[in-house]
């Protein structure tokens, strides 16, 4: 099983860059789909973006695109988020998560079985 740990989320103005790192343990990392999700005080968590095993295939929530990447390097065992131009309403946990070996990429929380703990984005105005 794959072991999850999120870092990189700190305090930043809007208008700013920030890249989240998500370290993964475990043989099964680069077989895995993953994706970043996030949830913001009050709200339910939703999906940010996922990437394929192999890195090629990746997806965005539709309001996100253009702003946020998502990467992998499977050599490190890391998957990323580089999030530009941020805005308040980016403010929330971010977590990473992972799908069981060999399947598909998905949007939905329901898809993925392995967690990490989260790291918190604060974007101030």
């Amino acid at each position: 099983q794959v072991q999850l740990v999120e870092s990189g989320g700190v305090l930043v103005q809007a208008g700013g860059s920030l890249t989240l790192s998500c370290a993964a343990s475990g043989r099964t990392f680069s077989s895995s789909p993953m994706g970043w999700f996030r949830q913001a005080p009050g709200k339910e968590r939703e999906f940010v973006a996922a990437i394929s095993w192999r890195g090629g295939t990746t997806y965005y929530a539709d309001s996100l695109k253009g702003r946020f990447t998502i990467s992998r390097d499977n050599a490190k065992s890391t998957v990323y988020l580089q999030m530009n131009s941020l805005k308040p309403e980016d403010t929330a946990v971010y977590y990473c998560a992972a799908r069981r070996p060999g399947t598909g990429t998905a949007t939905s929380a329901y898809e993925y079985f392995n967690w990490g703990q989260g790291t918190q984005v604060t974007v101030s105005s």
